[in-house]
């Protein structure tokens, strides 16, 4: 398996996905700023990973700063902490992971005891769970979307929601290389992703290294193949997932659900349940992301526009819940009606929070959990 992300005792590091997949890198990053920075530019991104990465640059932030006066070291702490939240608006997961690491000292009545030193411990404590949580729940996505893969399926995704893109197994793509793993024939179409190629860039190279088979299309071949009967289901990702069902994802996704319904493809949306945003009564309340022009009017860095052409730069769009099929959530595969489903579910809350089982459990132990209204598991 990939490893994205990790913390070591005096940096966090990162796989930079932007030199992918020409080179394997890692960049060894020692302040929230740095941190900012590389969640700004894409040097990590997805949103699970983006979380996780957060979470580890905060704990790591407490621990530079923990000579500091208390006082001091809060205030620096709490700056730390807005610059992560708001380093990209849409990903849910990222100023959930950031909440959840600061919840882990702030409004503590024992805080006026704890040195700074001890609060570090704390908070690293808190995002080395978010980190083992996120891999349970990776896990668990993988099992439970055995349900919706079958044998010979030939799937369709978009962007990347694999390793690179969780720190842990991957959600959508996880579950297509788990599939593969555990012996079903499944092949898949990756979409290049435009503005960024993530698709192309990353998404194959993991498929490549997992040894799945695959072929990349460019995003606006989609539907030939699905009028042509060469789409089984559409399997991606999400950033953010409201309260009604409907998802964020990567610019390029609605089009995908619009062209499937039309197809009578299956939409399948793969998540854990810290990308659910339920405080959000629809995906009209999220932010959507703009991002530079620049990466619209290059590919790779070349300028394909004229000199004066200008760009449009949504990094995300909305799929509304009615053309969603099924949401994969680490609690099993959530049916319409997806708000029902969604209102029993919460985001872990930390601290410590955990997930209700391992990430050793059987897929026997899963099955026998039986099914609830909206929710079913394989």
């Amino acid at each position: 398996m990939v490893e994205s992300v990790r913390l070591t005792e005096d940096a966090v590091v990162i796989l930079d996905q932007r030199l992918l997949p020409g080179e394997e890198k890692y960049l060894r990053l020692t302040s929230a700023a740095e941190m900012v920075e590389a969640i700004r530019t894409l040097a990590v991104r997805g949103a699970p990973a983006i979380g996780v990465a957060a979470a580890f640059a905060l704990a790591q932030e407490a621990r530079r700063l923990s000579r500091l006066a208390p006082d001091e070291f809060l205030g620096r702490l709490r700056q730390a902490a807005s610059a992560l939240r708001s380093a990209r608006p849409t990903a849910v997961n990222l100023a959930w992971a950031v909440d959840r690491v600061m919840g882990r000292i702030e409004g503590s009545a024992a805080r006026a005891s704890l040195s700074p030193g001890e609060m570090a411990d704390l908070m690293r404590e808190e995002a080395l769970a978010i980190y083992r949580e996120n891999r349970e729940m990776d896990m668990r996505i993988c099992r439970h979307a055995l349900e919706v893969i079958p044998d010979g399926a030939r799937i369709l995704t978009h962007c990347n929601a694999g390793p690179l893109a969780t720190a842990g197994y991957g959600t959508a793509l996880g579950a297509v290389i788990h599939a593969h793993q555990q012996g079903r024939r499944v092949s898949v179409w990756v979409d290049e992703t435009r503005p960024l190629l993530q698709g192309a860039r990353l998404t194959a190279w993991e498929l490549e290294k997992a040894g799945v088979p695959y072929r990349v299309i460019t995003d606006n071949m989609a539907g030939y193949l699905m009028s042509r009967g060469e789409v089984d289901l559409v399997l991606v990702g999400a950033d953010r997932i409201a309260a009604n069902g409907d998802v964020a994802n990567k610019i390029g996704t609605y089009g995908l659900a619009v062209l499937a319904r039309y197809h009578g493809v299956p939409f399948y949306v793969a998540a854990p349940r810290s990308t659910l945003d339920l405080t959000l009564r629809s995906g009209a309340e999220i932010v959507i992301e703009e991002r530079e022009e620049q990466e619209v009017l290059t590919v790779l860095g070349q300028r394909v526009t004229p000199a004066g052409a200008r760009a449009r730069n949504p990094a995300f769009d909305v799929t509304p819940a009615s053309l969603v099929s099924a949401i994969i959530t680490d609690e099993g595969v959530l049916r319409p009606p997806l708000d029902r489903a969604l209102a029993r579910l919460a985001p872990p809350a930390g601290p410590g929070a955990g997930v209700p089982q391992a990430a050793g459990v059987t897929a026997g132990a899963i099955a026998g959990q039986g099914e609830k209204e909206g929710t079913s598991h394989a």
